[in-house]
């Protein structure tokens, strides 16, 4: 297994940035290359590129601001499990997304969600 992180520093208070990461069912408001996003309970599932990912939630936790997930379907993945994780930092934030999955897909993973992170910073700047 792979594991990486992208993380960003948002000017945005915690609060304010948890209202959108924490929101499951809103990735496709502010994740580049989403064309649908459906929620099914606990799965999401998301289309872009051709493809239909099932993705689904293992934990969201309010008061730490954090999100675990993993792909369950749609796509050639056996492992995967991302964790985001809001931190505030004064007036600031500090966002991190942790990704364990496999090592053929670690370097693809870690640039979408670096993307992923810098067009949710874009989004909230407004």
């Amino acid at each position: 297994m792979g594991k990486a992180r992208a993380e960003i520093d948002i000017n945005q208070p915690a609060d304010a940035v948890w209202a959108v990461v924490g929101d499951f069912g809103g990735i496709g408001t502010w994740m580049p290359g989403i064309e649908s996003c459906e929620l099914d309970g606990d799965d999401r599932v998301l289309k872009m590129m051709g493809m239909e990912i099932t993705e689904r939630l293992e934990r969201r936790d309010d008061d730490g601001r954090e999100l675990i997930y993993g792909i369950v379907g749609g796509v050639p993945v056996i492992n995967h499990k991302a964790t985001i994780t809001v931190v505030p930092e004064g007036t600031r934030s500090h966002v991190t997304w942790d990704v364990d999955v496999d090592d053929e897909m670690t370097d693809m993973m870690h640039q979408v969600y670096q993307q992923s992170l810098q067009a949710l910073k874009d989004h909230l700047s407004g």
